[in-house]
C-alpha cells in the first residue's frame, strides 16, 4: 500500500511496483493530515485485510541560513516530517490494538536526527523531533507488543541530496555545483556514498520478524559518517 500526495508521483510508483509483479494499491492523501493517516490504515485493512507494517517515510527538506528560516518553512517541515510521523503512528497503532496482533512502526529519520548540521536547521530540527517522538511512542506502546523504530540514511545520490546541494550551493560563495555533495560523501568512513538499497535493506529488516526484539531505537545507516 503506497501513499503520496501527488497523484503523478503515485501513480508512476504504483506502476513500477506493479511491473515487478506486486500486488501493490495507491491510495492518494496528505501525511501531515490525520484524517488522510486513518483513511490509509483503513484502506490497508480493507484490501489486505490488516496491518502488520507501517512505514513513515514522507520526508521534505530546507536549506537555509538560520536568521533566514521562516514562519512558513517551519510550518511546512513540521507539519509533513514531524505531525505525519505522530498522526501515522497513531493511526497504525490503533489498528495494531484493535486486531490484538504485534506490529511494527518504521520511521523515516536522518543523520539531522543525531547531530545538527548548519543550512539545514529546521531540517535538523523535525528529525530529532522524529527520534524522540519514536522513543516515546516505543515505550508506550510495548506493551502491546508494538515496536517503533526509526532508520537515520545519511548521504545518498538522490533527487532529495541533489536539491540539497543546489540550495547551499546558492548560500555560499566557495561552492561549486556538486560540491556539497561531494564535500560531505568525503567523510564517509566506508568511502562510497549510500543508495537506496542500503536504507531499503535497514527497513526490510525492521519490518521483519528478525527485528521482533528491537524497540525505540534510532538506527544510523550511514556507511560511517555519525557515530553514537
Amino acid at each position: 500500500m503506497l501513499h503520496d500526495i501527488n497523484d503523478a508521483l503515485l501513480h508512476e510508483t504504483v506502476s513500477d511496483f506493479k511491473e515487478k509483479q506486486f500486488h501493490v494499491i495507491g491510495v492518494k492523501g496528505d501525511v501531515s493530515k490525520r484524517d488522510d493517516q486513518y483513511n490509509l490504515v483503513k484502506e490497508a485493512v480493507d484490501q489486505f485485510g490488516r496491518l502488520d507494517v507501517f512505514v513513515n517515510n514522507a520526508g521534505i527538506e530546507a536549506v537555509s541560513p538560520f536568521l533566514e528560516i521562516t514562519e512558513e518553512q517551519l510550518n511546512r517541515l513540521f507539519q509533513v516530517n514531524v505531525n505525519g510521523v505522530v498522526f501515522g503512528t497513531q493511526a497504525a497503532a490503533d489498528q495494531f490494538m484493535k486486531q490484538k496482533t504485534k506490529g511494527k512502526i518504521i520511521n523515516a529519520c536522518s543523520i539531522a536526527g543525531h547531530e545538527s548540521f548548519d543550512m539545514l536547521g529546521t531540517y535538523s530540527a523535525t528529525k530529532h523531533a522524529v527520534k524522540s517522538f519514536t522513543h516515546s511512542a516505543a515505550k508506550e506502546l510495548a506493551k502491546y507488543k508494538i515496536t517503533v523504530n526509526a532508520y537515520c540514511p545519511g548521504v545518498a545520490k538522490t533527487k532529495m541530496w541533489d536539491r540539497i546541494d543546489e540550495e547551499m550551493v546558492k548560500h555560499s560563495d566557495d561552492l561549486q555545483l556538486g560540491e556539497a555533495f561531494e564535500k560531505f560523501s568525503s567523510e564517509i568512513a566506508l568511502k562510497r556514498y549510500q543508495t537506496p538499497e542500503d536504507v531499503a535493506n535497514l527497513v526490510s529488516f525492521l519490518a521483519s520478524d528478525d527485528s521482533d526484539y528491537i524497540t525505540g531505537q534510532a538506527i544510523l545507516t550511514d556507511g560511517g559518517l555519525i557515530y553514537r
